[in-house]
């Protein structure tokens, strides 16, 4: 558990709390321990003794002493029972509704920082007023819009910071109170107060929208091979209009992280369980797209080197979601993987940060178990023998048949491709996945390359698309 106890001078919103603020989390993750140190820092304690972070086991004694209290833990996908699959798997988070009522001896706002199903709220504040003994809550939604790699800038520098509480005089008074936290240092129009589902279902629908993008511009690299069109150059052209404009239309083997399929789901199932079949085909529609392009990757990489993987030696360069993390949840690299795995490939895999245990873990689980605390997940597998993983690019791709760029960590552009060649099986192969290689520098050394989205190779117009 993350403690952040930090005081606020006395104002006049803070008279339904106390005359100083204490705020604590309840988890120290992804999200709750940069958001509390953020807080911390930008909060500075008047009456501080030396310091105002600190951590602590003791979970029940800092929820009782706080006035404030985040809660941010892990909502991982149902892998069972009603909603497996798609709906969000709330345990945790009722636990800790039913722990803050039990220890609590005063008034609490209540922080829904995780990202949860809308009208999680209300189910959470059922649990509390139920078991209230006369203490009020009020519970806020204050979803948090990080970027894996950047989660400290975008906490200093936020595009927007949304609260959002009930409709009432004591529900505005509770947003308030937060709000004048984040006005510590972050400017007043970039806070924005909205009604409590509004807040739930904005960082679904935020997401959703940031995947929808990238699965377009996926579905666009697929017309973009077939009609000899450049999807760099239609992404640039359809990015230069002000209405759409350029982020997150990069062409690539598909999505991946921690949010972007888990959320879609979520919102999916919440569609179908509001009677709104239509709206939950139309976002599934995401999610088969970027399962589409992943199996075309597959299917390329098998149908050109002569529709067979089996017994081949084939690097992989790069497996977390994306560059500058060791991040492996959703990876594309892991179905990619597989699926080479499946027609018997031998894999040499090279990451800058990813470890052999992690990566042996990847390959070995089932879908969604990665979402579950450690103890809950399988015991440690056993190595998947046509996998080895190594810390260097030339040993990766030595005596490689084919090369999968997979990531598009900066050292991959600028790897010496004419030494990886001369070490390579002939005809040696690229299929790049992230659009990070000289295309046409790479061909003059001899490879024959495939990038997505780009003019296909001589070699690869006479290959079937689909193995």
């Amino acid at each position: 558990m993350l403690i952040c106890g930090h005081f606020l001078r006395k104002r006049e919103i803070f008279k339904v709390l106390n005359t100083m603020v204490k705020i604590c989390c309840i988890g120290a993750g992804y999200v709750g321990g940069p958001t509390m140190a953020v807080i911390a820092l930008k909060c500075p304690a008047i009456e501080c003794r030396g310091k105002n972070l600190f951590f602590s086991t003791a979970v029940e004694k800092h929820v009782a002493e706080a006035d404030i209290i985040f809660v941010s833990v892990n909502t991982p996908t149902k892998t069972r029972g009603l909603g497996a699959g798609k709906a969000a798997d709330l345990t945790y988070w009722e636990s800790a509704a039913r722990m803050i009522a039990d220890v609590s001896k005063s008034n609490k706002i209540v922080v829904e920082k995780s990202t949860v199903p809308v009208k999680t709220a209300e189910a959470i504040e059922k649990i509390l007023t139920h078991n209230s003994k006369g203490i009020k809550y009020q519970i806020l939604s204050n979803p948090e819009f990080l970027a894996e790699g950047t989660a400290i800038e975008d906490l200093f520098r936020p595009d927007r910071v949304l609260i959002g509480g009930r409709e009432t005089s004591e529900g505005q008074q509770a947003v308030q109170a937060l709000k004048e936290v984040y006005a510590n240092w972050v400017p007043e129009d970039r806070i924005i107060t909205t009604n409590l589902w509004s807040a739930e279902l904005s960082k679904l629908a935020a997401n959703a929208f940031l995947a929808q993008r990238i699965s377009s511009v996926n579905a666009m690299s697929a017309l973009c091979e077939a009609t000899g069109a450049d999807v760099s150059q239609v992404a640039h052209a359809v990015g230069k209009d002000t209405r759409i404009g350029p982020k997150f239309l990069n062409a690539s083997v598909g999505f991946g992280g921690s949010c972007f399929q888990k959320d879609i789901l979520n919102l999916v199932y919440i569609c179908e369980c509001n009677g709104l079949p239509e709206v939950a085909n139309y976002w599934k529609q995401v999610i088969k797209v970027n399962d589409y392009q992943k199996n075309r990757f597959v299917n390329r990489v098998v149908s050109s080197m002569f529709n067979t993987v089996s017994g081949k030696k084939i690097a992989i360069l790069g497996f977390a979601f994306k560059k500058d993390t060791g991040d492996t949840r959703e990876t594309p690299a892991i179905d990619v993987c597989k699926g080479l795995l499946g027609d018997k490939a031998h894999l040499s895999i090279y990451d800058l940060q990813v470890t052999e245990e992690q990566i042996q873990r990847d390959l070995s689980m089932n879908k969604f178990d990665w979402d579950h605390p450690i103890h809950l997940q399988p015991a440690s597998p056993i190595g998947v023998k046509q996998v080895s993983v190594v810390w260097d690019a030339y040993e990766a791709t030595k005596g490689a048949h084919g090369i999968c760029i997979l990531t598009e960590w900066d050292e991959f552009k600028a790897l010496d491709y004419k030494k990886i060649y001369d070490n390579m099986q002939k005809p040696a192969f690229v299929f790049d996945g992230r659009n990070v290689v000289d295309v046409e520098k790479l061909r003059k050394i001899g490879f024959i390359v495939y990038s997505i989205g780009k003019p296909l190779d001589s070699w690869l117009k006479d290959m079937p698309a689909v193995a």
